[in-house]
């Protein structure tokens, strides 16, 4: 059996697919410069683009080590932050009470920063945006000052309605002390009418101020179950002695929220001895605090006879009641706290089935019992 020779190439073949091969490689060199201007090109405006973005960017790899900053990033973290890890970075910045906004620096150079994150298709790192909201977050509170301020020139009137009618009650009361026919028992039940109208007017100025203030001051980890039973502690005697039912859970075990105890408490207590002053003997009222990843939820449900549609319009307005010892400003405060921490208030009511207020407030990002163990 013999083999079959392979087809020789004579000096003329071989020159053409040499030929051939050349143009080939020279095609395929022309489209790689090509490619390479495209990219440097590309680099080129990416690196213009983030440079003039007004938002600081940063490039992290799969270990979280910044592999490029921008100019506005590098402005506000410093410029040889490349290299560095996020994780150390991230310190700088201290949660607010608002989720997704953080503050970076101290005093008037403070930068409130609103910080998201996004994960490369690639799986290969993460680029992290950062928006500076100073400046919108002063002109949303300028603009909530100036809210309040408008309602109270608008119910100027009303206000000095509401501090002249126990005002002239006092007067008249202490008038009559001063007759010297008063007999003694009629005189010590003056008195205590004297002094209740004058702490309604005491409560009114108070309330007043409070809502002129609107917003909250300082913010400290609060215990979620702890505040519900100091609040519990709080209103259960004044439940007892009305024959009311009070009940309080708290399933939020050792959840914190960042936000104003006192201010928060005040806004609780409000809504709470609003059911129990319209809660009839025999019914009940309830507390129950609930919490998830993003917020705490406060609810306080009564028995009571409910709220017509149109007076829970008007409910939260200020100077608005239908009690009359009421200053009409406790709804309105528990409403401006709930605001202040970036939450709300609403209410479900129906005549004849009670009411059931509920109030929100986000529960800001890692401020937890496990990382503020004392």
């Amino acid at each position: 059996m013999t083999e079959t020779a392979a087809p020789s190439l004579d000096a003329a073949q071989l020159a053409e697919a040499f030929a051939l091969f050349n143009r080939a490689s020279a095609e395929l060199t022309d489209a790689y410069a090509g490619l390479q201007g495209q990219v440097g090109q590309l680099n080129e405006r990416l690196s213009v683009l983030m440079g003039a973005l007004p938002a600081g960017v940063l490039v992290l790899d799969r270990q979280g080590t910044v592999l490029q900053a921008n100019r506005a990033a590098q402005d506000w973290l410093g410029e040889a932050i490349e290299g560095t890890a996020w994780a150390a970075l991230s310190q700088r910045f201290v949660p607010t009470e608002t989720p997704g906004e953080l503050e970076l620096g101290e005093g008037d150079d403070a930068r409130r920063i609103a910080m998201s994150s996004t994960h490369l298709d690639s799986g290969e790192g993460s680029i992290v945006l950062m928006h500076d909201v100073t400046h919108t977050h002063k002109m949303q509170r300028e603009a909530e000052r100036n809210e309040r301020l408008a309602a109270m020139g608008e119910m100027v009137a009303g206000l000095a309605h509401q501090l002249r009618t126990p005002l002239s009650a006092a007067l008249l009361y202490t008038a009559t002390l001063g007759k010297g026919q008063l007999p003694e028992s009629e005189r010590g039940r003056i008195a205590d009418r004297a002094v209740e109208r004058l702490r309604h007017l005491e409560r009114l100025i108070r309330d007043m101020l409070l809502f002129a203030r609107g917003d909250c001051l300082g913010r400290e980890p609060v215990p979620v179950c702890a505040l519900t039973e100091e609040l519990a502690h709080t209103l259960e005697p004044i439940a007892r002695q009305r024959e009311i039912v009070f009940t309080h859970a708290c399933e939020c075990g050792t959840t914190r929220l960042m936000a104003d105890r006192k201010a928060l408490a005040g806004a609780l207590t409000n809504l709470l001895e609003n059911a129990l002053q319209f809660t009839p003997a025999g019914g009940t009222v309830s507390l129950l605090a609930t919490c998830d990843a993003e917020q705490v939820s406060f609810v306080v449900e009564d028995t009571g006879p409910g709220i017509s549609p149109d007076q829970q319009q008007r409910l939260f307005e200020p100077f608005f009641t239908t009690r009359a010892e009421g200053t009409g400003l406790g709804l309105a405060i528990a409403r401006g706290v709930a605001r202040a921490h970036g939450g709300e208030i609403d209410l479900a009511s129906r005549l004849g089935e009670g009411s059931r207020f509920r109030l929100v407030v986000p529960l800001t990002a890692g401020v937890t019992a496990e990382e503020n163990p004392s």
